[in-house]
């Protein structure tokens, strides 16, 4: 998305005439607003169901802090080709692959990441997007 601003500049004309005259100007963008958005694509077979909901509670505002939005968590599968997921399948979009790997190795997520570990048998993808 790009940031604009409007420059607007008023012209008098021999005291008595007044006109605006306006122009939008686009400011460059930053490096994380032109890369593409990541995927953590996430296939998890849980173990011990009431340990791993601590996870899930406690996982979801440090995905949140990384500007990751949950775009699938569980839900029904259904597999077309290959074998099926093993578990449950949850998709995370990030704004780009560096707040991704951000996110995966903060210190924050780093302690919620132990739960899941000892309560679940995970498989975690990070795939890039489409360029904007």
């Amino acid at each position: 998305m790009r940031i604009q601003k409007s420059i607007c500049a008023a012209i008098l004309c021999t005291g008595l005439f007044m006109a605006s005259a306006c122009t939008t100007v686009a400011e460059p963008e930053t490096a994380e607003a032109q890369a593409p958005k990541a995927y953590l694509i996430a296939e998890i077979e849980v173990v011990n169901p009431e340990p791993y909901k601590e996870y899930v509670a406690a996982a979801g505002p440090v995905v949140a802090a990384y500007g990751g939005k949950y775009l699938v968590r569980g839900g029904a599968t259904e597999a077309l080709e290959g074998a099926p997921p093993a578990g449950r399948m949850v998709i995370v979009e990030f704004p780009s692959m560096a707040e991704a790997k951000r996110f995966y190795d903060s210190p924050e997520y780093t302690d919620v990441r132990q739960r899941r570990i000892e309560n679940a048998i995970s498989r975690f993808i990070l795939v890039e997007g489409p360029a904007p």
